[in-house]
């Protein structure tokens, strides 16, 4: 005889779906637990003990030498950069053309709604994307990072679709107290529009964070570089190309996983900030197209 419990669901069910998502989370979290373990374990055990999750020896000298390296530290400069004025520039384009086609009185909207949609379909494609950028004196400048990746389609037309929800009452009555459009804009439509914000604001510093195929292919100075081709040639490095047992530290894989961590440390610490928008966010704007 089947059992159900007080929702209806059986209860073999239910006890199948936990344990398949406690799989699932085990799956995720080994890996992310071995290699913060790993960048608090000694050389000499890392080499002595071969795999292991817990260290018998904790010590902080990968992370001390990271944070006295002039490279690393430059190029997580670089990408918090990249990452803080690109969000900028993605969400203040974004949101103002996603505004505007929200509306239906505007002329054009429709052709305008349909060359977004294709750019979802159709890519302009790497080559002339680079010729493009060339030819406006762009390469080997963070502005062809920015302006490449100014504006996501599918972020524009969620966010165009949040709009069209707010109540066309509230701007008809902010316009009678002769409220323009700009400060009907960030008086009115941005604060009932924060959660929505929150969320894209996460994508697209997501992106801009872990920028890494545009900066090496527009980024011919290495000085410009940010953390995420820094972390790629410390990944790659052969213990052969060690020169001096002084050099020999930053290619063990202590400092690897250590730098690992402090990669996806920022990203790790803001996203509690705007959970309760991000889940909001998901939502809203999905349903009306």
């Amino acid at each position: 005889m089947r059992r159900f419990d007080a929702r209806g669901n059986s209860v073999t069910f239910t006890w199948f779906t936990c344990g398949l998502l406690l799989v699932c989370l085990f799956s995720v979290l080994f890996p992310f637990l071995y290699v913060i373990m790993t960048s608090f374990a000694p050389q000499e055990e890392i080499l002595t003990r071969g795999f292991f999750l817990i260290p018998h020896h904790w010590t902080i000298n990968a992370y001390r030498y990271l944070m006295h390296n002039v490279n690393f530290l430059h190029s997580f400069y670089n990408a918090a950069y990249i990452t803080i004025a690109g969000t900028l520039i993605n969400m203040v384009l974004t949101s103002f053309m996603a505004y505007g086609l929200s509306k239906s009185w505007l002329k054009g909207r429709k052709i305008l709604n349909f060359m977004v949609l294709f750019t979802m379909l159709f890519g302009g494609g790497i080559i002339p994307t680079y010729l493009i950028v060339k030819s406006l004196h762009l390469v080997n400048s963070y502005w062809a990072l920015f302006l490449t990746g100014a504006i996501a389609p599918f972020h524009l037309i969620v966010l165009r679709s949040f709009f069209q929800t707010i109540p066309l009452e509230l701007e008809e009555s902010a316009r009678i107290d002769g409220c323009g459009e700009l400060r009907l804009f960030y008086r009115i439509i941005l604060p009932l529009s924060l959660p929505a914000i929150a969320t894209f604001t996460l994508f697209y510093a997501v992106q801009n964070w872990n920028s890494y195929f545009n900066a090496i292919l527009y980024l011919n100075d290495s000085s410009k570089w940010p953390l995420q081709v820094y972390l790629r040639q410390l990944l790659n490095q052969s213990d052969g190309s060690v020169e001096s047992a002084a050099d020999a530290l930053q290619f063990t894989p202590a400092v690897r996983m250590a730098a690992v961590v402090l990669t996806a440390a920022p990203l790790l610490m803001v996203y509690p900030f705007l959970q309760k928008y991000f889940n909001k966010g998901m939502l809203m704007g999905s349903v009306k197209g």
